[in-house]
Order: structure tokens, then C-alpha cells, then sequence
């Protein structure tokens, strides 16, 4: 029996359901960035299951993960490899990375210095790195998750906006509610081990059907009028009277293939203006630079973002 998008997320929302208690938006997001291909930043404190997510994911898909802890004295051959010499025969050999791998997970992505960040473009936009002038693909499942700490910034190196465009979406953690925490307590007290995910008994997916999900969503139908809504909304970013910045034409056309996989996920092969809405947040948060008055008063890019999706019309 095939699966389709709507039965793979929903197969997904309930293996995620045995290792992580809540955070439903956060994990959906997630699946939203592996199906349309794209690399995701995550932010949120410390302890929030954010590398549990990610290696989850991985166990469910059953693609290869690596992880990189990122330190100010990173360079870029940690991430990428290199070519080693190799004395018994006097040739050099190619050391893979962790970049050659599926799922990769980027933890504290702004404690890599900006030389070692600038190695991971080309991997993000191209699927490809190049060594010692040598150009070699990557997992066509490659996506990069990076985590932020959204309150330590002593001995951090912020990411430049091109970069910052490169991912997909700017998915936020925050703290699970009080009767989910007791859940993750009863839970750990019952024998649950974070580093051992297969007595979670989680069911994984075969590769051929993320495949078949990818394909599902491509295939979403979009009328004329909701390109026309999409550029709206990401126009109305650039005329913000509290924007200094508003987001690019990349931010359009990720919003365009965020919002088709959400339609195939929840059974539809057309997109709606709800997708839309939906996926603007974690599209356009991290895409827009507030100005420094604004950011004084308090306000936030989602505040704004929702101000923008409030003022333009509906497509009926």
C-alpha cells in the first residue's frame, strides 16, 4: 500500500510523540523542511530536545545524521574533510566530513567563525563542496539543521543575511508547558533513555516513500492569485515603515514550496491561502532586519509579520 504526504506526516507526528512530549508546531515545521528539501535554523535555550529532534527525524527516515559542536576554533576542513597523505603509498586520499552525510545538525551555528560558516554555503545552496579545487556532491536528502542559543552571545559570531536567507525557515523551541514537563519526568522515571532511541520502538519510514512525499508535494497545484498573495505579502516586508530590511525573492519562492508541502501534508494536492499564512512566520522571521527604534520598543519580526499578513486581502 503507497503512502501518501498526509499519511507519512501523520505516521511521523506519532513516532515523534514517543520520544518528544509537545512541541507539536516545532516538529511539524521540521517535517516541512525535510520534504521541500531546504536546511532549517532552529532557536531555543539549551535543554529543549532541539539535537533529539533532528537525530528523531533521522531514526525515522531512516537517513544518516552527523553532528557538528561548533567552536570558535573550527575551521572549514572539520566540516568539510580534506585530503590526506597516505605514506604506504604516497597518494593523497580524500577524508569525508561530516558534511557528507543526510541530516546534518549544526549545533550553535553562531560560535563557528565566519570563514568555517562561508565553507557551508555551498553546501546549502549547491549540494556540493569543493576540496582542493575538486567538486563533490552530497546526499541528494541533505539538509542542514542549525541550532542558536537566542540568549548568549558573549564569544558569538552573528550570521551574515546571505547566509541567513539560505535557510529554509527559523523555527522557534520555547519551554513545554507544565504538565508536559511532569510528562518528560514520568517518563525518564519509567526508563526512557534520550541516547537510545531504538527501545523507543519507533517505526521508521522507508527512503522510497519520503521520496514518493517530495514528489506528492511538487505536484500541488497553485492558482495565479495566490503567486499573486505571496508576493504581496513578501513586498509588504520591504515597505514596513519598522523594516530596514525586507525579504528577498528567495524568501517568495520558499514560502511557494513550504506552503505546497503543507498542502500535500494535510491531504489536498492545491494550495489554499491558509498554507500561506502558515508558513510565513518561519519563513520570513529571520529573513527581515528591524530597525534599531523599533527594535528598542520591543517589537519582534512575528509581530510585524502579522501586522503584514492582517493588512493584505485574502485571495478568494
Amino acid at each position: 500500500m503507497e503512502m501518501t504526504a498526509a499519511d507519512l506526516a501523520a505516521h511521523v507526528r506519532k513516532e515523534f510523540a514517543k520520544i518528544i512530549v509537545g512541541q507539536v508546531d516545532a516538529l511539524d515545521q521540521l517535517l516541512v523542511v525535510v520534504l521541500a528539501g531546504g536546511h532549517a535554523l532552529i532557536e531555543g535555550v539549551p535543554g529543549l530536545a532541539k539535537t533529539l529532534a533532528v537525530k528523531c527525524l533521522a531514526h525515522i527516515f531512516q537517513l544518516q545524521f552527523q553532528r557538528v559542536q561548533c567552536t570558535p576554533d573550527l575551521i572549514p576542513a572539520d566540516i568539510l574533510g580534506g585530503n590526506i597523505f597516505q605514506p604506504s603509498d604516497a597518494t593523497f586520499r580524500l577524508h569525508r566530513g561530516p558534511v557528507f552525510t543526510d541530516l546534518m545538525l549544526v549545533d550553535e551555528i553562531n560560535r563557528m567563525p565566519p570563514r568555517t560558516q562561508s565553507a557551508l554555503l555551498e553546501a546549502m545552496e549547491e549540494l556540493q563542496v569543493t576540496i582542493d579545487g575538486t567538486s563533490y556532491p552530497l546526499s541528494r536528502s541533505f539538509s542542514v539543521f542549525a541550532t542558536q542559543n537566542p540568549v548568549e552571545f558573549e564569544g558569538t559570531y552573528p550570521l551574515p543575511e546571505a547566509q541567513l536567507d539560505r535557510f529554509l525557515m527559523k523555527i522557534r523551541i520555547g519551554y513545554p508547558e507544565a504538565a508536559q514537563e511532569s510528562q518528560i519526568l514520568s517518563r525518564y522515571q519509567d526508563g526512557f533513555e534520550a541516547r537510545d532511541l531504538d527501545r523507543a520502538g519507533i517505526q521508521s519510514i522507508p527512503k522510497v516513500a519520503l521520496q514518493a512525499a517530495k514528489e506528492e508535494a511538487a505536484r500541488v497545484r497553485v492558482e495565479p492569485k495566490l503567486f499573486d498573495y505571496i508576493v504581496a505579502i513578501v513586498r509588504a516586508t520591504r515597505d514596513s515603515a519598522a523594516i530596514s530590511l525586507g525579504a528577498s525573492p528567495r524568501a517568495a519562492v520558499a514560502m511557494m514550496l513550504a506552503s505546497k508541502v503543507i498542502a500535500a501534508t494535510e491531504g489536498r494536492d492545491f494550495l489554499i491561502p491558509d498554507d500561506v499564512k502558515s508558513s510565513a512566520p518561519p519563513i520570513l522571521r529571520h529573513r527581515v532586519i528591524l530597525k534599531p527604534e523599533a527594535d528598542l520598543e520591543g517589537i519582534t519580526p512575528d509581530q510585524i509579520i502579522a501586522e503584514v499578513l492582517a493588512g493584505i486581502a485574502v485571495p478568494k
